[in-house]
């Protein structure tokens, strides 16, 4: 019995730890924004395992609408390029458009080891790594990264946004 004391107190420590990181990410995106952030992810040739993880954000258990983040299809209505996938030379003009149409500031997430370039090296069909097409602003490791990590990632990315922009205000009615 007491190895499952052992194990409901882990369960009770991961569940703490994401809702603290749940709860700083919609302070983080609250705050920077007054509004919500609209997420674009771009599949560049991975397995999909990643936007199985990316998806779990959206379901009731992480429910990331919550936290001010809403999927969008269209780029030209994106904050941020969340992108998966070795990101292979056919998929490189596709990419730059998308890219291209996102209005500033604008954040692009290279998600999962593919994406870093941790499993396809440069060569005639692959780019290796997205940082060689787009410039990456915030990497989230793993095959395929937890829900967890990628609140961590978007947390980091809203953090990085507010550097970047720390001279406007998004808020309505407020000075700046």
């Amino acid at each position: 019995m007491p190895n499952a004391s052992v194990a409901g107190s882990a369960t009770t420590a991961t569940a703490e730890t994401e809702k603290a990181a749940a709860e700083a990410l919609r302070r983080g995106v609250s705050s920077q924004f007054g509004r919500s952030l609209h997420i674009r992810t771009l599949d560049t040739g991975s397995c999909a395992a990643c936007e199985q993880e990316i998806r779990l954000l959206a379901a009731p258990h992480y429910d990331l609408q919550r936290l001010g983040f809403f999927f969008t299809p269209a780029p030209r209505h994106a904050d941020l390029l969340m992108v998966t996938g070795p990101m292979l030379r056919a998929f490189g003009v596709a990419a730059r458009k998308t890219y291209e149409a996102m209005p500033g500031p604008k954040l692009v997430v290279a998600t999962g080891a593919c994406a870093l370039g941790g499993v396809y090296q440069p060569d005639a069909f692959s780019y290796g790594s997205v940082d060689q097409l787009l410039p990456v602003d915030v990497w989230i490791p793993g095959c395929p990264p937890s829900p967890l990590a990628l609140l961590q990632g978007l947390l980091v990315a809203v953090n990085r946004l507010a550097e970047r922009i720390s001279g406007l205000s998004f808020v309505a009615g407020s000075e700046s």
